[in-house]
């Protein structure tokens, strides 16, 4: 087996993490609305769901998303090979194995995190899923789950995937904890251990490893690939979503910087699209409360989302209404401080 897979997922620098509840096909669209080149995952699909629901609900997406990755969860290797397939026959660019959420209904299917104990299994999915697909295959992990030790839990999960053809590993850098703690506090209670990750990349130089974990900002990302090949952004991006609008051009070398309103104003057509097929506009806008955040007019700008938004037969105008009350406090400020013309509503 060649060693190589590192190269094979080289332009994947930057990632937008898999988030329950909130990385769906509407906040993908409006994350790639601010970046071209950071890979957008969704939320995590249970296998069956995918062989048994509805596909174009659960997995749709547009295809202004690529790439764009299927975070799958699942333990039964045939299962997870079927819904593998299903996905790359719908575009997706990837397919990740979650071996890392620790939710009640993750461990009640015996998959997620608590297949850290169980390598080979999730070994197995792995070598179905690339017999299945031509598309990469990687996995999502933690470092350990409950009293494992940290050094051979994760090198034995490593170790096991990358022979069964694994082409990368993200790991969220922290134990989890499968009783004890609930899933919010797994993602903030357990130490987080970088070097831990960045000695694994060291140890498998020819193999993508890319880190997550309370990554809050681009320069901490940055520091980051100084060691290990990907950095994955959750609450970051999800919660300032303007810092991907710097991610083209500092990772990527694209220069043409997304503009904040710019980039609002092109959801309009989206949500018009979707609002014409049943979607309510809260539904799109939710992922969006974040936009301007630290600036003047932020506070105006939520409020107008979370309360008009919701309301019965609210259409595009809406989201018209909160941008226009931020141009109209940047303008007022700038008014207060400057006799020059106001600031332009810029990327901060």
């Amino acid at each position: 087996m060649t060693d190589n897979r590192a190269n094979q997922l080289g332009s994947r620098k930057i990632a937008v993490a898999p988030m329950m509840d909130w990385t769906d096909r509407h906040c993908r669209f409006f994350h790639r609305r601010l970046t071209r080149h950071a890979t957008l995952f969704t939320e995590m699909v249970v296998a069956d769901a995918v062989l048994h629901g509805d596909r174009e609900r659960l997995l749709g997406f547009a295809p202004e998303e690529h790439p764009v990755v299927l975070q799958l969860g699942g333990s039964d290797p045939a299962k997870l090979a079927a819904a593998a397939r299903i996905a790359e026959d719908m575009g997706y660019d990837e397919i990740n194995l979650n071996v890392g959420c620790p939710s009640d209904r993750v461990r009640s299917g015996t998959f997620g995190a608590c297949l850290m104990l169980t390598p080979d299994l999730v070994a197995e999915g792995v070598a179905a899923m690339k017999e299945a697909v031509a598309v990469p295959v990687t996995v999502k992990c933690r470092l350990g789950v409950d009293e494992q030790d940290t050094g051979p839990a994760l090198d034995n999960l490593a170790d096991a995937v990358v022979a069964a053809g694994c082409d990368g590993l993200w790991v969220h850098a922290r134990k989890a904890w499968l009783s004890g703690l609930s899933p919010k506090e797994n993602r903030e209670v357990p130490p987080l251990d970088y070097d831990r990750v960045h000695a694994l990349k060291r140890r498998l130089p020819g193999v993508f490893v890319g880190i997550n974990g309370g990554i809050a900002s681009l320069d901490a990302a940055a520091a980051h690939l100084d060691y290990v090949d990907g950095v994955m952004l959750g609450r970051a991006a999800y919660h300032t979503p303007e810092i991907l609008a710097e991610v083209d051009g500092r990772f990527f070398g694209d220069r043409a910087q997304s503009d904040a309103k710019e980039a609002v104003l092109s959801m309009i057509p989206y949500i018009e699209a979707r609002l014409a097929r049943g979607t309510r506009l809260s539904q799109v806008t939710r992922h969006m409360l974040g936009m301007f955040h630290g600036r003047p007019g932020a506070r105006r700008w939520r409020q107008i989302l979370s309360v008009e938004a919701s309301r019965p037969g609210a259409d595009s105008s809406v989201l018209k209404k909160a941008l226009a009350a931020v141009e109209a406090e940047m303008l007022d400020i700038g008014a207060q401080t400057s006799e020059t013309s106001p600031p332009a509503l810029q990327p901060a």
